[in-house]
């Protein structure tokens, strides 16, 4: 009689479990039509990854917001130039990362070949290379004006896709194949990746004053005294003297941020 009672509690137990793995196959069936548009959910969720990896990224656009309000203090402004400087540099600086090779990184602000030198050298101490090919700006935004202790700041976003993978480098292959390991170290898969840059761009005012810490709107000319309203200004709106000596007028791509 107990055994009896045994099997029938294992049957019962398979059914129970055998219904529940049914449900369970049909809600997921279910959520993968809803989500993805297929039954299956892995195959929804590759072709989810696959449509990410050649979808650009959205960007944070204050354009309309940001330029009337650089266009007041800088009247020579030109966004399509700004624009165009910081994909260039974008590029250039990721292909020094690639080469590492901070030389092929011209006409860069002290701070940028810092913070590229800096990326460079921790690739190295990971024995890695990164490799950054097809390049595409997809679109390029400002994000931000800024006006600090000094100077100005302008905050350039681009959504930029390309295709990225990694590998070790030679040295690092020597060194395991040294150890018991093959030197044929395999590569990093390539894929296809979407991302975002942050750049900014610096505007120095006054250097004196941004080292004292006043504010770059404070700025008066050195002929009358009167306060300089637009900070692009080449001649006192009031004197007509010459203002552009206090101005240090580039705007200078200081760093690059992804994300």
């Amino acid at each position: 009689m107990g055994k009896t009672v045994i099997i029938i509690l294992l049957l019962v137990i398979v059914a129970g479990g055998g219904f529940l793995y049914i449900t369970i196959r049909r809600k997921l069936r279910m959520i993968s039509r809803l989500a993805f548009g297929t039954d299956s959910l892995i195959e929804g969720i590759r072709s989810q990854e696959d449509r990410l990896a050649t979808t650009p990224k959205s960007v944070s656009g204050m354009t309309s917001l940001c330029l009337p309000q650089i266009q007041r203090d800088f009247p020579e402004f030109s966004l399509a130039e700004l624009i165009q400087r910081s994909e260039n540099q974008l590029k250039a600086s990721l292909a020094a990362v690639e080469m590492q090779d901070i030389s092929r990184l011209q006409q860069a602000s002290e701070d940028l070949r810092s913070q590229i030198g800096l990326w460079i050298e921790d690739d190295k101490r990971r024995g890695i290379r990164e490799h950054f090919q097809k390049i595409t700006v997809h679109r390029t935004e400002i994000s931000r004006y800024q006006k600090r202790e000094g100077c100005c700041v302008i905050t350039l976003q681009s959504a930029v896709g390309y295709e990225y993978w990694e590998e070790w480098l030679k040295e690092w292959q020597i060194q395991k194949a040294g150890h018991g390991e093959k030197e044929n170290t395999p590569l990093e898969e390539r894929r296809m990746r979407q991302t975002r840059y942050n750049m900014e761009f610096m505007y120095i005012q006054d250097r004196e004053k941004l080292q004292s810490g006043q504010t770059a709107m404070a700025v008066t000319c050195p002929q009358c005294g009167a306060p300089i309203s637009r900070l692009g200004s080449k001649f006192c709106e009031y004197c007509g003297s010459g203002i552009e000596p206090i101005n240090i007028r580039v705007w200078s791509l200081n760093r690059i941020q992804e994300g």
